[in-house]
């Protein structure tokens, strides 16, 4: 039992990007209490939200992960770009860049 917690605490604290993204340029961020992992890659940013949430405070997400991608890039994201795994997820969602 105790490597099992030591297993989900160790393995909770870390995040590495999705293949198309190593290299990338890492940002940590924290807005509205939320922390964010931002990788910047050209013109796409991956966004992951490391906190948990029950879904009633999932709400905001969105557009808070919209806010982080700004923030950690200095571009704007490009309207209606949010793409995510699964419908509705906020754990990790990537936008496209207008970087001008």
């Amino acid at each position: 039992m105790r490597w099992i917690c030591f297993l989900i605490l160790f393995t909770g604290a870390c995040v590495s990007p999705a293949p198309d993204f190593f290299g990338a340029e890492r940002h940590d961020l924290t807005l509205d209490g939320i922390d964010f992992v931002v990788y910047h890659k050209g013109s796409e940013v991956e966004v992951v939200r490391m906190n948990y949430l029950p879904r009633a405070q999932r709400a905001h997400v969105p557009a808070l992960m919209r806010q982080v991608a700004e923030r950690a890039t200095g571009c704007r994201v490009v309207p209606n770009s949010m793409r995510t795994r699964l419908p509705g997820d906020t754990g990790v969602a990537r936008f496209d860049l207008d970087c001008v």
